[in-house]
Formats: structure tokens, C-alpha cells, sequence
């Protein structure tokens, strides 16, 4: 190993840890160096194919002084610990979304990294993908006017999904409005460029079987006078798909699978550890776990963003740009995608100084319009935030595209 390498520890061998490995592998300076997971057989597994150590614990694995970044992809309520244990052994950190289950946390995990001196990134979120930094590009632009109003629409099947308890249990971070929201609001925040100043929602809890937020509408007012709408409908009846060529989060979707395929096995399932065993089954080392080696960009539903002179939309290759007199198609490769940019921001941070655009400060921000969003539904009116932090116009940091 050079020694100009970051060495990287993965905190938890599930979906999301199991496909970050394969991102930090494919980096040119970073190496995978250790895992830590409780499932024997997992660790088994991992030090047979790195011949690295695996660790029982996250705290064995931090006082390493082989490792200089952990990547934290265990359940929410764990990420405040986790992260405290990481900056307090002087280790950088990336930590999966959202960035904490309430504001007071994520504020405490912000102070302890600059107490340590650490950085600390939140992702992977969909604004690292670069058909979303592309429309980033083309805002800042000015080539069609001043952004006006941005929306997101999804429409999926992620409340019938195997889900282990906590994320079917709101005051742990779980439902579609912390879950997934985090995403939307991620993505909205960073093409609006300003201040959110409020936020007004209502949302749905329309399975008492899975008691927890299965959709939202969500109404963002930015301080700049963009306004946004995030919809969100988990209830496996329409797809977004149907709207985005086909295209989902992993690439095509597969056209073989019956109607409210993700309903019925649910409905089938015999009780809640069996839920648990078949969402176990998806992390490491196992065929599903794995993402399709899609040819696409990811899709997050389905993005529009109005400007003052057009609108901008994803493509199949890329995204398209509706002016004033024609439709343009802006390709995009598909060799780099969101998480090759997640280490790519962490990577210059750490080596060049680079200040971070997804930093705890950002995460906190999309935590506030989650948060906003619960309290708005709950109390009919709308909230004011106070810790929104802004992307400048004009963002030409290196880190928004690979140089690989």
C-alpha cells in the first residue's frame, strides 16, 4: 500500500456498506483496510477476500492505527455513537444519510469533529450524482435564466421493502420522510442554491401494519423566492418509473416483476423475523446486495427544475436542457457515478484542504426540513428553520467531478 493512500475501515457490512466497498476499491488512492460488523460469517468472509481484519466492534477497529477514514453505514440511531467514536480515535469520517434522528445530535457530532479536528461527510445523497450536479451547472449558468421552482416526484414500493424494525420506527429515523426525504431535500437544496426559509407539510401513514411515514408532501419556500415540492409515495401501486424511461435508483428496472410484487411478499412473509432474515440475506457477500452494472444513471424520481427562460429534466444519457428555442441533450458519462464523487470531495478534503459541500453543517440542514416536515404535518401549519446553510452560485470545485 502507498503511503499517500487513505485507508478506509467500513462501520457495518449491510447493503449500504457492501456497495461502498466496491467504490472505495475502484478509487486510485484509497484502499480497504478493515470492516467491523457483529455477523461472524460476514467477518469471516472479509478478511478472506482483503486479508484485512475484520473487528467485532466499531471501537476495536477505530483504535487501529492502520486506518485513517471510516465509513459509517449502521442504522441511525447508532450514527451520534458511532461518529463520537470515530472523531475521538482522530479518524475522518463519511457517514450514510440522514446524518442523525434529531437536530440536538447532529449539532453534537458537528462539534466533536471540529473538536478532533476531523472532517466529516454525510452521503451517499443524490446530489453527488452527476446528472444532478450537471443541472447544478446549467443553473449557475444563467444560460436559461434564474431558477424559479424546482419539484421531485417518486413513487416506489420502499415502505414494502424487508425492513428491519428501526427503520419502520419514525422516533429512530425510520420512514420515508427521514429515510428518504433526506434525499429529496439533499437534491432540491442544492440546485435552489439559497436559504430554505420554511417549510409546510403533510404526510401519510396509510398501512397501521407498517406504522410509520409511507408519503409526504412536502412545500419548501427558499429565502431567495424559489419554492419546491418533494413528493414521496412508497405504497408499490404506480412507479415513478413510469415517467423516467424505464429508470430507477439501480439502473433499469426489471419489466418481469408482477404488480405490487414488493405488497405480496410482504403480505406472505410469517412474521417479523423472517422480514428481518430476508433483509439481512441482502449485505455482504450476497448476489443481491450487489447493484447492476447499469449502463444508466441513477434515477431519484423524477426531477424538474423551472427556470426563468426553461426547464431541466434527466435523460437516459444525461439530462435535458427545454430553452427557449430547442431541446438540448447533454450527455453524461456513466464511468463515475455518486459514490466515486463521495470519495472523491472526502479525498481532497483530507489531502488538499478542500472544505466540504456535504459536511455536518449541510447534513444538519437537510435534518432540519425532515424534522420541519414531521412537525408541520403533525401541527397544520408551516415551520421556520434556522440552521439552513447554502450552496454559493457558481461552484467549480474539482470534487463535483472525478478527474479519474
Amino acid at each position: 500500500m502507498k503511503s499517500s493512500q487513505i485507508r478506509v475501515g467500513i462501520a457495518g457490512l449491510g447493503i449500504a456498506g457492501t456497495e461502498f466497498i466496491a467504490n472505495v476499491e475502484k478509487h486510485p488512492n484509497m484502499t480497504v483496510s478493515a470492516a467491523a460488523t457483529r455477523d461472524p460469517k460476514r467477518r469471516e468472509q472479509f478478511e478472506k477476500d482483503f486479508n484485512a481484519n475484520a473487528y467485532e466492534t466499531i471501537e476495536a477497529m477505530c483504535a487501529s492505527d492502520s486506518i485513517d477514514l471510516i465509513y459509517i453505514a449502521t442504522p441511525t440511531e447508532l450514527h451520534k455513537e458511532h461518529v463520537f467514536i470515530a472523531a475521538e480515535n482522530k479518524k475522518h469520517i463519511i457517514v450514510e444519510k440522514p446524518i442523525a434522528t434529531s437536530i440536538e445530535e447532529a449539532s453534537s457530532m458537528i462539534e466533536i469533529c471540529q473538536k478532533n479536528n476531523v472532517h466529516m461527510l454525510v452521503g451517499h445523497s443524490h446530489s453527488f450524482e452527476l446528472p444532478i450536479i450537471e443541472m447544478k451547472k446549467i443553473i449557475d449558468s444563467g444560460q436559461i435564466g434564474d431558477v424559479r421552482m424546482i419539484n421531485n416526484l417518486y413513487y416506489n414500493d420502499w415502505i414494502y421493502r424487508p425492513r428491519t424494525p428501526e427503520e419502520l420506527d419514525t422516533s429512530l429515523g425510520g420512514g420515508v420522510t427521514f429515510r428518504q426525504g433526506s434525499h429529496q431535500f439533499d437534491i432540491i437544496r442544492f440546485l435552489g442554491g439559497g436559504n430554505v426559509r420554511s417549510v409546510r407539510a403533510s404526510t401519510g401513514r396509510w398501512d397501521l401494519k407498517r406504522n410509520t411515514e409511507g408519503s409526504h408532501s412536502v412545500w419548501l419556500e427558499f429565502e431567495n423566492g424559489v419554492t419546491a415540492t418533494a413528493i414521496y409515495n412508497g405504497y408499490d401501486h404506480f412507479h415513478t418509473t413510469e415517467l423516467t424511461f424505464g429508470l430507477g435508483e439501480g439502473g433499469p428496472v426489471k419489466s418481469n416483476q408482477p404488480y405490487g410484487n414488493s405488497r405480496k411478499q410482504i403480505e406472505n412473509t410469517l412474521s417479523p423475523e423472517d422480514e428481518i432474515k430476508q433483509k439481512n440475506s441482502r449485505g455482504y457477500q450476497s448476489v443481491s446486495s450487489k447493484r447492476d452494472n447499469s449502463t444508466n444513471h441513477p434515477f431519484f424520481g423524477l426531477t424538474l427544475v423551472s427556470c426563468e427562460k426553461g426547464d431541466i429534466r434527466q435523460s437516459p444519457n444525461g439530462i435535458f436542457v427545454y430553452g427557449e428555442n430547442d431541446i438540448e441533450e447533454l450527455i453524461i458519462p456513466t464511468s463515475t457515478n455518486g459514490r466515486d464523487v463521495v470519495l472523491d470531495e472526502m479525498y481532497e478534503a483530507i489531502v488538499y484542504g478542500t472544505p466540504l459541500i456535504h459536511d455536518g453543517m449541510w447534513a444538519r440542514a437537510n435534518l432540519e426540513v425532515c424534522v420541519a416536515a414531521l412537525k408541520s404535518a403533525e401541527l397544520r401549519e408551516e415551520i421556520l428553520l434556522e440552521y439552513q446553510v447554502s450552496v454559493p452560485l457558481g461552484v467549480k470545485k474539482s470534487n463535483l467531478t472525478s478527474k479519474r
